[in-house]
């Protein structure tokens, strides 16, 4: 097997499992383990993963979010429930932001629904989703292009956001702590607060299992949100604290947008 060809068998692996261990991948490909410590090596420099003892991950950590190319592939039918729950907010004539994330590219290929719309987004992924949609009116915002988040970031987009405004944004995060909402990334999190600053009412969709994990960069307080989507019932003393500040969430559960 080729080290490219291997190399992608490793992320296959890793989206299935979220994490994958050194000498399990040594027998898996009969190859030496220096073999696939230069393999993850490589990956982690490209930001694909971080190495663990023993193996590697692409679960978030304080200071690492997974590659989009990982995550558009995860969790498909809690991403579009959360997106149709989303949806729902949203009235045509709207002016939309719609930040960067696999969900939000999710909710952007469903966008046409409710046209006509204004979007306003930095995802690469709706802007290749909307570009012919006819009744949309698409406003792409620039930037420094991220891969590893696949949108324009940077202080170039920030500038952009500041002389725009929307009836709605929809925001999604990596990590809730307490009553705080957190990424770890500085220019995605400065990106989604200038778009918080613009929008007449901020949506936050956000994992159930993301509740209770913390991150480097303070994004918001989840007070600041109108809306909370999320794809399941988090942990008792998650829903507790939510309760006791006064705030709902809505729960998208994955089944019931299937059917």
């Amino acid at each position: 097997m080729k080290r490219d060809e291997r190399r992608q068998r490793i992320m296959d692996v890793l989206v299935a499992d979220g994490e994958v261990q050194l000498e399990a991948l040594s027998l898996r490909f009969d190859v030496s383990r220096m073999t696939i410590h230069r393999d993850l090596d490589e990956l982690e420099s490209e930001g694909l993963l971080r190495k663990i003892r023993g193996g590697a991950t692409i679960r978030s950590g304080t200071r690492f979010e997974s590659d989009f190319r990982f995550r558009e592939r995860q969790g498909a039918e809690a991403k579009a429930a959360m997106a149709r729950a989303s949806l729902a907010l949203v009235e045509p004539g709207m002016t939309v932001m719609i930040n960067d994330g696999s969900m939000a590219a999710v909710l952007g290929r469903m966008a046409p629904e409710k046209r006509p719309l204004t979007v306003i987004t930095n995802n690469v992924a709706v802007l290749e989703a909307l570009k012919g949609a006819a009744g949309i009116t698409l406003i792409a915002i620039g930037g420094v292009y991220s891969q590893k988040f696949n949108a324009y970031l940077g202080s170039v987009a920030e500038e952009a956001l500041a002389g725009l405004r929307a009836d709605i944004a929809f925001l999604s995060s990596p990590a809730v702590a307490g009553l705080e909402v957190f990424h770890m990334d500085d220019s995605v999190a400065r990106c989604k607060r200038a778009m918080m600053r613009q929008a007449g009412t901020c949506c936050l969709a956000v994992s159930h299992g993301r509740f209770g994990q913390a991150a480097l960069y303070r994004l918001a307080a989840l007070s600041e949100f109108r809306h909370i989507i999320t794809d399941g019932t988090p942990r008792p003393e998650v829903l507790a604290e939510l309760e006791g500040a006064g705030l709902s969430l809505t729960i998208a559960h994955p089944e019931e947008a299937a059917a």
